[in-house]
């Protein structure tokens, strides 16, 4: 079957359940593969379940297993759902068993529970203890597939023992090196055991201290380790100095991504989906921002509250409303500017609250800067508008409120860093409205001082 060198999702799928209802199983899987390429969640989006039976039998567990560890774990149980038990035991035995376990977790706890009963006990027993760990740390994210040997075992039998394991293992890059207790005793890298002599013990090879991770370590703090040592994998042990399995660079990629999306939700003042956003329904969206906006909403209240203090002053100076808009939203923007930089900069490792004297010294020098700059183009604005002292009022006022909302955008996440709460919760709204409350504040002060009201 022939089809064009470039075709969009829809006629792919189209020409796909042609294939499926032919019983053309080349076709097929040329098909379910130029679409994994595109988009792995489009191949089932809209088959139903017969024709998602067909396909299975066409590419057989293994490939249809493959496609699935391709997309979003909720997709996949939704799908696995669609499945009797036992084939269902079986796509589970195909993938990686972490992989496997972030997927079982999203299905029906019933049928989950029947899936793993049926599959093989040695497979269910892997995923069973995944499935005790908390999927944000160390032990929710590691694989327990690696190659471990005796320390007292030669180079040379090390070497004959990998050979026989190599084709059923992922590249080994590591062989981990564990006593009779399956205690951690070190690690060693595969390029020096081949270059070694053969009768060399793997005692002597290896490095007896390797950089380790204990299971209910944080996923992100785990990710970092690995980016920041260029590490291709790391152990994972529990309490007991155990090792009960590694989290490679493959592991830690969804990682990365997962800790971004959310940090970048929760900058724009909205609650992480923890799915894609095609598959989140309104009512989701709605009830992750809700939240977020009643909080923003509210914080509103404090500026009303300002102006209605302030009152007076703004009846007998209608100029000074004039400029109250370009003021508190110059203050908001250095604001989220700042922030924005310092959460950035504490997720990558490049900050943190022991550099808090270092990060205020650095964003002062910055804001002064920016607030000079500012300042002069606001007093010959306002001068233009209404006189010298207008223009020096307003001149100072965003002057003192760029240094101010730097300052305030710079320490916020380095104190919730500190009380171990997520700094992306000072999200740019947020420091929006903090700003918008205290710069009306600084401005009618410093209107208070020069223009005498």
């Amino acid at each position: 079957m022939s089809s064009a060198p470039v075709a969009a999702p829809d006629d792919l799928l189209d020409q796909l359940r042609q294939a499926i209802q032919a019983g053309d199983s080349d076709a097929a899987r040329l098909l379910s593969r130029r679409l994994l390429d595109d988009d792995a969640a489009e191949l089932f989006e809209d088959l139903n379940r017969t024709q998602l039976g067909e396909l299975a039998t066409i590419l057989g567990d293994a490939t249809l297993a493959e496609l699935l560890s391709q997309i979003t774990n909720q997709a996949a149980a939704d799908i696995l759902e669609q499945f009797p038990v036992d084939q269902a035991a079986d796509l589970l035995e195909e993938i990686d068993p972490d992989d496997a376990a972030d997927i079982i977790v999203q299905v029906d706890r019933d049928f989950s529970e029947e899936i793993l009963v049926a599959m093989e006990p040695a497979d269910a027993a892997e995923i069973r203890e995944l499935m005790a760990y908390r999927p944000d740390t160390a032990g929710g994210i590691m694989t327990p597939e690696f190659v471990a040997m005796a320390p007292t075992l030669r180079a040379d039998r090390a070497i004959a023992a990998l050979r026989r394991v190599a084709e059923e293992a992922e590249t080994i890059n590591y062989v981990y090196i564990t006593n009779v207790d399956e205690t951690l005793a070190g690690v060693l890298s595969l390029h020096r055991l081949v270059l070694s002599r053969p009768e060399t013990q793997v005692a002597d090879l290896m490095n007896p201290n390797p950089l380790r991770v204990h299971v209910n370590d944080d996923q992100e703090q785990v990710a970092r380790l690995l980016t920041d040592r260029h590490l291709l994998a790391i152990p994972v042990v529990d309490d007991t100095n155990r090792l009960v399995g590694i989290v490679t660079a493959d592991d830690i990629a969804d990682v990365i991504e997962d800790e971004t999306t959310a940090d970048i939700e929760l900058l724009g003042g909205s609650a992480p989906l923890n799915e894609p956003y095609l598959s989140a329904s309104p009512a989701l969206l709605f009830r992750k921002r809700i939240v977020w906006l009643l909080v923003l909403f509210f914080a509103q209240f404090v500026t009303l509250a300002v102006y209605d203090h302030y009152e007076g002053v703004l009846q007998g100076q209608i100029i000074l409303a004039m400029f109250v808009p370009i003021l508190i939203g110059t203050g908001g923007n250095v604001g989220s500017q700042t922030v924005t930089t310092i959460i950035r900069a504490m997720a990558v490792g490049e900050a943190s609250p022991r550099h808090a004297i270092r990060i205020l010294w650095k964003e002062f020098v910055t804001a002064f800067g920016l607030a000079i700059v500012m300042a002069s183009l606001m007093f010959a604005r306002g001068a233009f508008t209404d006189g010298f002292q207008f223009g020096l009022t307003v001149g100072v006022t965003v002057g003192v409120l760029i240094i101010w909302a730097a300052m305030i955008g710079a320490m916020l996440p380095l104190v919730l860093s500190k009380l171990k709460v997520d700094p992306a919760v000072v999200s740019a709204p947020f420091i929006s409205s903090l700003v918008d409350a205290t710069g009306l504040i600084i401005y009618f002060t410093v209107a208070g001082y020069i223009l005498s009201v």
